[in-house]
């Protein structure tokens, strides 16, 4: 029997990071997964759906070079072959990790993985053994009871990133990350996309004014946005399928090529021998104190199967945590009210701490700064005048609560929020930090100079 200091179940984004940095505090390590490195994130999810997007954005480019004082006659695009760019650089990224699993000197274990008591697994009949057990086997896309997946004319994620052929019309349920970027890609590229969001508002747990600002961005696109609707039923017997969709004003039937099921996801935790160690599990997710060890002793988990956002940097950091946690190192649990959101949609949304409404139902006294694009000289050149950044701020002691951004970019702009609030600062140190002109940046210092009317640019 193989005999490990810790053995990693997983090696998506959670997975193989925490494999990595427990190889460098000295542990032998041994990663288990049952198809690709990388799992769902590099291989079906954050990566390959970027370069789908990219290739959006520059046909979107294409089609509005006019604007820019360019003449390109008859952009097209090829569905088969952006589909292909993608899966390239998911590949590419995938081979990246086993170099980093080579160069970490990790003994990676192919096969299905399935826990059992006195610290082991079972990998398809050969059994390993750890000192400690990570579990970091993520989660996939969920199904709603009126929505069953049939992976060609209800899909999830996974199939919407290699149809065969593009569809002409698709329904999106649920307008999450991957509901809308998924929407925005389709219709970048001519489908005709409908989405059907069950709250009141799409991208739900976004600021209202990120909300509004998406939605009016996505009609004017030309996307259909229904909220307030559920899809009670499918019909999938005919050529395309028809949902019958209950709104406020009475039951619609939409009728598609392909329905696009994005309400959510699963974690990843049946037949995975929980039940053999006895972990508990509650609400679909493995119970984990600060530092991700389960009510077993050796047993941890990290990531998607834990209570904490679904993203891949926040099962990064539980994994770098809890390794450092094993090896002796003093470390401070991670503030989950200081994790940032992204949303890679066109325009794209970025936000971390309180909205405005939570800031408002917690009794806070708030400063608010808001700065639209409209106004800046680097969107203005760039032509993405679309959206804006808002900031609050607690008037009593400046407390950063909340940085909330939807605009060209923004998901490169938002650590800057991120940090500042780790560091505690304060609105007036923000303003006093220069910001390089032009650039879309400045929007953060200029967001917060109007929350304390100082603005200069309005």
């Amino acid at each position: 029997m193989s005999k490990y200091d810790i053995i990693v179940l997983g090696s998506g984004p959670g997975g193989y990071v925490t494999a990595i940095r427990a190889s460098q505090l000295g542990f032998k390590t041994a990663i288990v997964e049952k198809e690709n490195l990388g799992g769902v994130c590099l291989n079906w999810g954050c990566i390959p759906t970027k370069a789908l997007l990219k290739s959006a954005q520059v046909f979107e480019y294409l089609k509005h070079a006019e604007d820019y004082g360019l003449k390109v006659k008859d952009a097209e695009h090829d569905f088969d072959a952006v589909v292909k760019r993608s899966r390239g650089v998911a590949d590419g990224m995938s081979k990246g990790v086993q170099f980093l699993m080579k160069k970490n000197k990790i003994d990676v274990i192919e096969g299905y993985g399935t826990l059992k008591p006195g610290k082991k697994v079972d990998v398809e009949g050969t059994v390993y053994s750890a000192d400690n057990i990570i579990i970091a086997t993520g989660a996939r896309s969920r199904e709603l009871p009126s929505l069953p997946q049939d992976g060609e004319k209800v899909i999830g994620y996974r199939q919407a990133m290699t149809l065969k052929e593009q569809p002409k019309k698709m329904i999106v349920v649920g307008s999450g990350a991957i509901g809308v970027e998924f929407a925005y890609f389709y219709n970048s590229i001519g489908t005709e996309v409908t989405i059907v969001e069950y709250l009141p508002k799409i991208v739900p747990v976004e600021d209202d004014d990120v909300s509004k600002q998406l939605e009016r961005s996505f009609t004017k696109s030309g996307i259909k946005v229904m909220t307030s609707a559920e899809v009670t039923s499918v019909d999938t017997s005919g050529k395309g399928v028809k949902a019958t969709v209950k709104t406020s004003k009475g039951e619609e039937v939409l009728e598609a090529d392909i329905i696009l099921s994005a309400v959510g996801i699963k974690s990843n935790i049946e037949n995975i021998g929980l039940e053999d160690v006895g972990i508990v599990v509650d609400r679909d997710k493995i119970i984990v104190n600060d530092f991700y060890q389960t009510n077993i002793p050796g047993y941890y988990a990290i990531g998607d199967v834990t209570p904490g956002q679904a993203l891949a940097h926040v099962a990064s950091a539980e994994g770098i945590l809890c390794v450092e946690k094993l090896a002796g190192m003093h470390v401070e649990a991670i503030d989950y009210g200081n994790i940032p959101g992204c949303t890679y949609c066109s325009p794209e949304i970025a936000s971390v701490g309180l909205t405005e409404q939570q800031a408002k139902d917690k009794g806070l006294d708030i400063k608010v700064g808001k700065f639209p694009f409209s106004a800046s000289g680097k969107a203005s050149a760039g032509g993405n005048k679309e959206g804006f950044v808002k900031v609050i701020f607690d008037a009593k002691y400046g407390e950063w609560l909340g940085c909330h951004m939807i605009g060209a970019g923004v998901t490169d702009m938002i650590a800057e929020a991120v940090l500042g609030r780790k560091l505690e600062t304060t609105g007036h140190e923000v303003l006093k930090a220069i910001h390089p002109h032009p650039t879309m940046s400045e929007a953060v210092m200029e967001a917060v100079a109007a929350a304390y009317d100082e603005v200069i640019h309005l």
